[in-house]
């Protein structure tokens, strides 16, 4: 699991939609959905219920956005700080 697979989830999540988390972070449609595959691949589990252009979260997507965020402010964290040094 990367950081960047979870910020792409996150804006995935977030937005509700690939291309839109794709367009937000300047990365492809495909980049984007081949990093939630991943996450999912390596979770074990479907983070997303795929729709007609929309996606949603499941109960697995729902917690792990919520540790997703935490993880990655902790880590935005650590970035400010250590400039501090």
């Amino acid at each position: 699991m990367e950081l960047e697979q979870l910020r792409i989830f996150q804006a995935v999540a977030e937005s509700g939609s690939y291309t839109k988390a794709a367009g937000k972070l300047y990365k492809s449609h495909s980049t984007a959905s081949r990093a939630v595959s991943a996450l999912e691949n390596e979770l074990g589990v479907r983070l997303f219920e795929r729709g007609n252009k929309i996606v949603s979260l499941t109960k697995e997507g729902k917690f792990l956005l919520a540790e997703a965020g935490e993880l990655l402010n902790q880590a935005e964290s650590i970035k400010a700080r250590i400039k501090e040094i």
